[in-house]
């Protein structure tokens, strides 16, 4: 079993809950999704910090496009975290 790990960024809070809830409902996900701010870099105010959904896909079941497609109607999108367990 390869763990992957989606990442969706939104562009404020709000999106974020609303997608991680969607995500929950839609999918059956071994975990809820979870929230995390992510200032941009070189930004120092806070206003600029975005909001990122961590998805767990244990399976690797979840269509990475239909993802991005969620995100993009709350003006967001999809990006891969490269950080994977794989053994080497």
């Amino acid at each position: 079993m390869s763990d992957v790990r989606h990442v969706l960024v939104l562009p404020d809070r709000d999106s974020a809950e609303e997608v991680a809830e969607l995500l929950a409902e839609r999918y059956d996900l071994p975990e809820e999704p979870r929230l995390r701010r992510d200032a941009l870099s070189g930004e120092d105010d806070a206003e600029d910090a975005q909001w990122l959904v961590l998805v767990t896909d244990e399976d690797g079941e979840l269509d990475p496009g239909a993802l991005d497609d969620l995100a993009a109607d709350y003006g967001g999108w999809l990006e891969e975290d490269d950080d994977s367990d794989e053994e080497e």
